[in-house]
């Protein structure tokens, strides 16, 4: 199929375009000065044939002619669309251009809806994208450098109201999963092509892509990426938007000014309690993909921050935000609704409980003071042990009353 074509399939605009690339991403400066056929050898994008130059699949996705990429590869094409709350197809735009120019499109149409919010920290004014213009450009460039080319089907980038939706025909390369995504060593579909876009800066120097897309949403206060919809035939990628938190992010950008910026696992396992509240070592394991004795060593050293803080044996250890991070992030109150009431506040509570209502019965006394049953329970009987509380009825139907004294 490619054996047929000459350089002269690659177009000498995509040339410049892919020059410009580079400079704008500080990529190898050393090919800026090449001309067009050495540059095309030097990221191999051409192989010789005896005499001549023939470009192969990389090549032609970079760097060629539209009219001939339309006909060689006629399985890569790029929708952008827009979605409204029903579900109708307000915008669709259909891309067969080369790969920078279709990720040039897209930005184009990404940043003009892309909204934004605005804090103050400090004397700085804090910009809030609805979405994370560095963790987009990661997902788009993942989705096209990754679909499978062999296969039918489009990558779709679909703008919906409340989150964008980013597929790419092919599933997760051999060995790679939601669960692993993060730790799992780079396993590009398309090596060359991968190698091509390292070099002129449109992919980082690691090859960990993933991690931006994960960091642009964690350091606005949103949900993670989610991949879970993704199959064997298709990665799909779930990137929620809106409204952020301005408290968060305003937080993780002062940690970053001070010289003291948090890493990726740090920021997976803040986002979450500041979602779910609470976290053990297992879980944090869970989340940042390594295991519960990394989660945790990463909430000690959060502990040892001062960020989060613990609560039970070691065993059973869970942390929480601490009361400092609570304030920064605006909610003096989660606090005390997370971290729960000691035992003195707990017995003060089930006085006036019964003072107002007569009486109080386990369950009760489980919910006033956010604690299980049983601790409510063992709660009730030291009370009872003390002479404070009296326990009357049977079984199901006990109920604990204060015990009268006796007038001198």
């Amino acid at each position: 199929m490619f054996e047929d074509l000459r350089i002269d399939a690659l177009d000498p605009l995509e040339f410049e375009r892919l020059r410009q690339t580079i400079v704008r991403l500080r990529g190898d400066q050393a090919l800026i000065t090449l001309s067009n056929e050495d540059l095309a050898k030097a990221l191999k994008l051409v192989e010789s044939k005896g005499r001549r130059l023939v470009p192969n699949m990389a090549g032609i996705l970079i760097l060629g002619k539209q009219s001939v990429l339309e006909s060689i590869l006629p399985n890569h094409v790029v929708f952008f669309q827009v979605l409204d709350e029903q579900g109708n197809v307000k915008v669709n735009d259909r891309f067969t251009y080369p790969l920078l120019r279709t990720i040039e499109e897209i930005q184009i149409r990404f940043a003009a809806r892309n909204n934004e919010q605005e804090t103050m920290v400090g004397m700085f004014r804090l910009p809030i994208p609805d979405y994370s213009p560095m963790g987009f450009r990661e997902a788009v460039t993942n989705a096209l450098i990754h679909r499978d080319y062999s296969r039918l089907g489009s990558v779709y980038i679909q703008w919906q109201p409340d989150h964008l939706l980013i597929t790419n025909p092919g599933g997760f390369p051999a060995g790679v999963n939601p669960e692993n995504i993060l730790v799992h060593e780079p396993r590009p579909r398309n090596p060359r092509l991968a190698e091509v876009m390292l070099r002129i800066g449109i992919i980082e120097q690691t090859g960990r892509g993933v991690d931006r897309i994960y960091d642009g949403q964690i350091r606005f206060g949103r949900p993670l990426p989610d991949y879970s919809r993704s199959d064997a035939d298709t990665v799909r990628l779930v990137l929620y938007g809106g409204k952020g938190s301005l408290e968060f992010a305003a937080f993780v950008f002062e940690q970053n000014k001070s010289g003291q910026a948090l890493l990726l696992d740090e920021l997976l396992i803040l986002n979450h309690l500041m979602i779910e509240r609470r976290i053990d070592s297992e879980v944090a394991g869970q989340l940042i993909q390594k295991g519960t004795r990394q989660g945790h060593v990463v909430l000690e050293q959060l502990n040892e921050k001062g960020l989060i803080e613990a609560k039970g044996e070691k065993r059973g250890r869970v942390y929480h935000l601490s009361a400092n991070l609570y304030a920064r992030l605006g909610n003096p109150y989660g606090y005390v609704h997370t971290r729960g009431f000691d035992p003195i506040q707990q017995e003060q509570m089930i006085l006036k409980f019964i003072d107002k209502h007569g009486k109080i019965t386990r369950s009760q006394a489980s919910e006033l003071c956010k604690i299980s049953k049983d601790q409510a329970y063992r709660l009730l009987r030291k009370l009872c042990n003390q002479d404070i509380l009296v326990m009357r009825g049977e079984s199901r139907n006990l109920s604990y009353y204060e015990r009268k004294r006796k007038s001198l």
